[in-house]
């Protein structure tokens, strides 16, 4: 039996304030990233950009680089809500491979956007270690928050041990089609060498020894 999800309580209006508040200011912090660079950006600059006091941007975060993390942690909540919507019985492959695709690529007036500013980040982070280990540090969280997402789909029999390898391939797949996306030159946003096609490669390839994707969904 698949092991049913505890609802989700609804953010306070102040969580919700709060999230806003730092979502514009990564969004600022961003843009001048890729614009300027890390080293031609100071936290004043993002607390002007954001339009709010330089105390209330150290009130969420500790240093500049810290501030793209709310941003780039919501590509990473975006596909994992996409996962954990997926039917149990269409086998676990199918629903990994149609949720990493549709995050990257699903259509919509944002989806762009998006892309491009996650560009603009990994182009500024490779000169910037400080805004690597964010990346990093952003995959890592993901990572571990995959871990019970996958486990509902996998069903409570599944080794536990092949969970976290799916969890940990699939985290890296999405890290490195977008950081190999962001390298290359001005690759297009859609195709062959657009950031979802490039994802699903990367999952085949790295989960191709894992069983646990290879299985059949037990009868309920």
């Amino acid at each position: 039996m698949t092991p049913t999800r505890e609802p989700t309580p609804e953010p306070t209006l102040t969580e919700r304030r709060r999230a806003a508040t730092q979502i514009e200011i990564a969004t600022a912090a961003a843009r001048l990233f890729a614009e300027r660079g890390p080293d031609g950006t100071t936290a004043e600059d993002i607390a002007r950009s954001a339009g709010v006091a330089l105390r209330t941007f150290y009130r969420y975060f500790r240093s500049k680089q810290d501030a793209v993390g709310p941003l780039l942690a919501a590509g990473g909540d975006a596909w994992r809500a996409l996962l954990a919507e997926a039917d149990p019985d269409a086998g676990l492959r199918t629903a990994l491979e149609q949720a990493v695709f549709d995050a990257l690529a699903e259509p919509g007036e944002r989806t762009p956007d998006q892309l491009e500013t996650t560009r603009g980040l990994l182009r500024a982070a490779r000169d910037d270690a400080a805004l690597r280990a964010v990346w990093y540090r952003v995959n890592q969280e993901s990572e571990e928050r995959l871990v019970p997402v996958l486990t509902r789909l996998a069903g409570a029999d599944a080794d536990p041990l092949e969970v976290q390898l799916t969890a940990a391939a699939a985290t890296d797949s999405i890290r490195l089609a977008l950081e190999t996306w962001a390298g290359t030159g001005d690759a297009p946003s859609s195709g062959p060498r657009a950031p979802a096609e490039l994802a699903v490669r990367c999952l085949r390839r790295l989960t191709a020894g894992i069983p646990l994707l290879d299985e059949r969904p037990a009868a309920r």
